[in-house]
């Protein structure tokens, strides 16, 4: 299948390993420009090495959150042509709640601000000049949400909780959209276990050891990624997840009674 990847400029957001980084350097393999952010200087650096005159690198912490308009505009400044976000930054951290003298809840807020309150502060500052470049061509913005978001995991129950917020959050943000004709694709990634980064030993000590053998490989899951966002779908879910958007299966339900009260039509 050939690439068509109507996107020519990207920002990935969290390029520096794993999910960002495989889809970034399937972009590049596109023909696509691909401008990553993250924190690691070091990465960056190879990222730009590596993806060569079609690459460039912006160094940002996206936890400060009032440092997100100005930094959008100085992206937007340098990067007219941008016609795709993907917002892909995460961590993932374990709780105990039933044992409350175990959980740091500065750590679960700051899990909390990562994974979903620093995605919307990304989308409201990034979100116009999308939607003045859909006015000329092809738009989108993109979510790295997780099948957890559909059924939870109990050992993860703060990460499972805010990836539930992101895609209640993505999945209304898409009607809103469709609701004012926006041409701009709202778009939602589902992923497994993957074998990344996610689980490292230095914030779950074992965890990597104990899933690596039950985790989807991660080029595996970048190319179903990759063949579903070139064929223009919107909700992609990848392995154990894909059952419950199925029809009959429970997210499908679920969603066709979230458009039959909406008034929305989702594919």
């Amino acid at each position: 299948m050939p690439d068509n990847f109507p996107y020519r400029k990207a920002l990935v957001i969290g390029v520096t390993s794993g999910i960002g980084k495989a889809l970034a350097e399937k972009m590049l393999q596109a023909g696509s420009s691909v401008i990553g952010v993250g924190r690691r200087q070091d990465r960056l650096d190879e990222f730009v090495k590596m993806g060569g005159s079609k690459s460039s690198a912006s160094r940002f912490d996206i936890t400060q959150l009032s440092a997100i308009p100005d930094w959008a505009a100085s992206i937007h400044k340098e990067h007219p042509d941008l016609d795709f976000v993907l917002i892909n930054s995460g961590i993932q951290r374990p709780f105990d709640f039933a044992k409350p003298e175990t959980v740091d809840l500065k750590l679960m807020e700051l899990e909390l601000m990562t994974n979903y309150t620093a995605y919307i502060h990304l989308a409201m500052a990034l979100l116009p000049y999308l939607q003045q470049r859909a006015g000329s061509g092809p738009a989108g913005i993109a979510f790295t949400s997780s099948g957890l978001a559909i059924l939870p995991m109990p050992r993860v129950p703060n990460y499972s909780a805010t990836k539930a917020a992101l895609h209640h959050w993505v999945l209304t943000l898409r009607q809103q959209l469709a609701a004012t004709s926006s041409k701009v694709r709202c778009i939602e990634l589902f992923p497994p276990l993957v074998d990344t980064e996610l689980h490292d030993d230095k914030h779950q000590p074992g965890v990597k050891a104990a899933v690596s053998p039950y985790a989807m490989p991660l080029d595996q899951f970048t190319n179903q990624t990759w063949t579903a966002l070139v064929r223009g779908d919107e909700q992609i879910p990848i392995g154990m997840s894909a059952k419950h958007f199925e029809a009959g299966g429970f997210e499908a339900m679920r969603q066709d009674i979230f458009n039959a009260a909406n008034g929305g039509v989702y594919t």
